[in-house]
């Protein structure tokens, strides 16, 4: 074929992958038409609700749906398939997947403090789907690395394990740059401008997100921050100041509408869902308990727990399954799984861990361009359900961690203490300034422990000096 020729299809292919944005009707480059998109949305969908859950409260979920909607309808993209969702989740975040899905956090529902507020983050993420922003970074990455907390080789193969390395969990990892931010900012306040609300509290928004830091987990694969993916430049809170009018003033806050929605909302972690204490993992609803090795870094998600050692060169990934399988059959089905993404098998045999029934397999899996893994899955059966664990680091480092991975397995045991079981978690509470106490004054008399009032003083925006109005609501945990 000719140079002439060559060149004249990467100039049609070139051509074929440029779209016209939707907001700004400039052609950019696009290798996802907007049925893909839509098809990847869809996708993540499910796997966003197994790897952090969906918050179970049905009025919360249709107050947001039924506010988002509202904003999504004023939007360039209206006939998009729109869905709204609060995840279980005390990270303070909000963000956008493409074609149309949005997710709240529990955790940033508990810092804000109007229905303006909301409408101003709903248009926020709506702007970054409208203009499609995380289509256009993946066009230009094709496939952006994934943030988990690994830095060495075993990174990628072990978010393949733990369910993290998908394409559309890839998405929720994706940075925004400054533009995208600048432009998210400005179409969120004419969203919620449109739909009768205050967009000053955007910028309210943004001055409890700076003074609370970025409350990002700490575990592998955790739910990244709002400022871990939304990058909060010294400008920002000004440029969204700037574009304010003065008959905004008379526009909707509906503070006390929008407490009342979030009132008894679950504080911090659940413990219901699984908890460290002492060392030890303990998980009430499953009755299982098992040791943490020290220093290791623990993310609980809603389908798996992963830990992650000090280093970052090892880790562990526990998920269960309720199966008439034994052990054996369970493990076996796994190895099949293993086997094609590489692995072989080592060795192999069965076990029992405090009286329960284990099948325990060795793996050496292979990596292109690095160095072999060794995996140890330990499948165990409790009742009707079996828990896989599986152990990995690289094949040279492996007897270092291995003390640590026998520790964690052979510690797998029933919980029976009814003092574990029977934890219920914070929720949160409002109380009625009397016009005389500071903030400080009612922390201290409705029983918050004192090293949270700083950040209650942020969540309520205000100082934990200032004296609240008389009858104001004031957020606390109990």
């Amino acid at each position: 074929m000719s140079r002439t020729k060559i060149a004249a299809l990467a100039l049609l292919a070139l051509a074929a992958a440029c779209a016209v944005n939707p907001v700004s009707g400039k052609k950019e480059f696009m290798l996802f038409s907007e049925g893909q998109e839509i098809e990847l949305g869809k996708s993540t969908d499910a796997e966003v609700a197994a790897t952090y859950g969906v918050y179970d409260d049905p009025a919360l979920q249709a107050y947001v749906g039924k506010l988002g909607a509202a904003l999504a309808a004023k939007g360039q993209r209206p006939g998009l398939p729109w869905r709204f969702t609060v995840l279980d989740s005390p990270v303070v975040n909000a963000f956008a997947v493409p074609g149309g899905a949005i997710y709240v956090t529990r955790g940033i529902l508990a810092m804000m403090n109007s229905e303006a507020e909301l409408a101003a983050v709903l248009g926020h993420e709506i702007g970054h789907v409208n203009a499609r922003h995380s289509m256009s970074q993946m066009s230009k990455q094709q496939a952006a690395a994934i943030g988990l907390a690994l830095g060495s080789a075993i990174s990628r193969k072990f978010a393949q394990y733990a369910g993290l390395a998908g394409t559309g969990l890839q998405v929720l990892f994706l940075k925004f740059s400054r533009d995208n931010e600048n432009e998210a900012d400005a179409l969120g306040v004419d969203y919620a401008r449109a739909a009768g609300y205050d967009p000053a509290d955007m910028a309210a928004t943004f001055v409890a997100l700076q003074r609370i830091g970025d409350l990002s987990g700490s575990g592998a694969g955790a739910l990244p921050g709002f400022l871990s993916t939304h990058p909060l430049t010294p400008d920002r809170i000004a440029h969204v100041r700037a574009m304010l009018k003065s008959e905004d003033r008379t526009l909707a806050r509906r503070p006390e509408a929008y407490l009342r929605a979030v009132e008894n909302i679950v504080y911090g972690e659940d413990p219901r869902q699984g908890y460290v204490e002492d060392g030890v993992f303990h998980h009430p609803g499953l009755r299982f308990r098992f040791a943490v090795p020290a220093g290791w870094a623990v993310n609980n998600m809603a389908s798996r727990i992963v830990l992650v050692s000090a280093d970052q060169n090892a880790g562990v990934i526990m998920q269960g399954g309720k199966t008439a399988d034994t052990a054996e059959e369970f493990a076996r089905k796994q190895a099949a799984r293993i086997a094609e993404s590489g692995g072989t098998l080592l060795d192999e045999g069965r076990t029992t861990v405090n009286g329960l029934a284990c099948y325990e397999q060795a793996f050496r899996i292979a990596q292109e361009n690095a160095e072999p893994l060794r995996m140890n899955l330990s499948c165990v059966k409790k009742g009707d359900w079996v828990y896989a664990f599986q152990a990995m680091s690289s094949a040279n480092g492996f007897p270092k961690y291995a003390p640590a991975f026998k520790a964690v397995v052979t510690s797998f045991r029933d919980l029976t203490d009814a003092s574990k079981i029977d934890r219920a978690p914070k929720r949160l509470v409002l109380v009625k300034a009397d016009g005389r106490d500071t903030l400080q004054a009612i922390f201290r008399r409705a029983g918050l422990p004192e090293k949270s009032w700083p950040q209650f003083a942020v969540w309520n925006a205000m100082e934990a000096t200032d004296v609240p109005a008389a009858g104001r609501l004031v957020k606390v945990a109990r």
